[in-house]
């Protein structure tokens, strides 16, 4: 009776608050949030509908309606345990959105946006990561950071969802994702095309000390377990941060945000 108790406890216990967790099964033609419907509106994606909870005419609420119907997309009120279900959890403030599903791109597509812009190419490889949060983070500091595209792979990998797009702030519609079968194969290709892979790893040269103006990929492990061995093989570069506290170790979505400011600032820096 008591292993049965405690069992119903944890299904009724709710997600701890501002934790995106893939059970929050709102998918990849769901938006969740202000930020990220924001940015949906602000983008080409096709949106469907906006829909916004009964009474909250109010704040940035007002300007997402006035977007939405200058995009021609229907407006539906709806009470707030309907958009809680829609949204599987995550924390909506009192909108959520429908809208196609964002495409992926090829890797020859987000080389094509970089010799557009007449740039070096810039990329961002995650090896593995599974948490929304964290490949959420990933996207944001990338978008920042002016990289061009963001490679994830289809197996070991959390899908664009909307705890993603919602992690990312948004800006999850202003960034290129490919999605690959074998990571070791995207690293060889970009490779023959005169990209550089650095790897982010503790033990690495320092990311400081690191010429990362040309084209060049940054590899991004997984939290628990890092750069796989084999596509650490595939790497020309190790790069780590240097960790001055007790604890060794930043979280992925930290460390991208370190290293691709780096890599951002040395391109930016005349």
């Amino acid at each position: 009776m008591a292993q049965e108790e405690n069992f119903r406890k944890r299904r009724e216990r709710k997600p701890e608050e501002g934790r995106y967790t893939e059970s929050a099964g709102a998918g990849e033609n769901t938006v969740v949030g202000r930020n990220a419907v924001l940015e949906l509106l602000k983008s080409d994606r096709p949106g469907d509908k906006l829909y916004v909870q009964k009474g909250e005419r109010e704040g940035s609420i007002v300007m997402l309606v006035a977007l939405a119907q200058k995009k021609g997309i229907p407006i539906v009120e709806t009470e707030k345990n309907k958009l809680d279900g829609m949204a599987s959890g995550l924390k909506h403030q009192g909108v959520v959105a429908s809208a196609a599903q964002k495409e992926y791109s090829s890797l020859e597509e987000i080389l094509k946006i970089a010799e557009e812009g007449g740039e070096p190419p810039f990329l961002v490889l995650c090896d593995g990561i599974d948490d929304p949060g964290n490949l959420g983070a990933v996207i944001r500091c990338a978008e920042g950071a002016g990289v061009h595209g963001v490679v994830i792979t289809k197996r070991r990998s959390v899908g664009l969802t909307a705890a993603v797009n919602r992690a990312s702030a948004g800006a999850l519609e202003h960034m290129a994702v490919a999605k690959v079968g074998n990571l070791c194969s995207a690293i060889e290709e970009l490779k023959k095309k005169g990209v550089w892979i650095y790897g982010a790893e503790a033990g690495g040269k320092a990311v400081y000390e690191t010429d990362m103006k040309g084209a060049c990929a940054v590899v991004l492990g997984s939290e628990g377990q890092g750069i796989s061995r084999l596509v650490a093989e595939h790497c020309d570069f190790m790069v780590s941060i240097d960790m001055y506290g007790k604890v060794n170790s930043f979280n992925v979505s930290c460390a991208s945000a370190v290293i691709l400011c780096e890599a951002a600032r040395q391109r930016h820096s005349h």
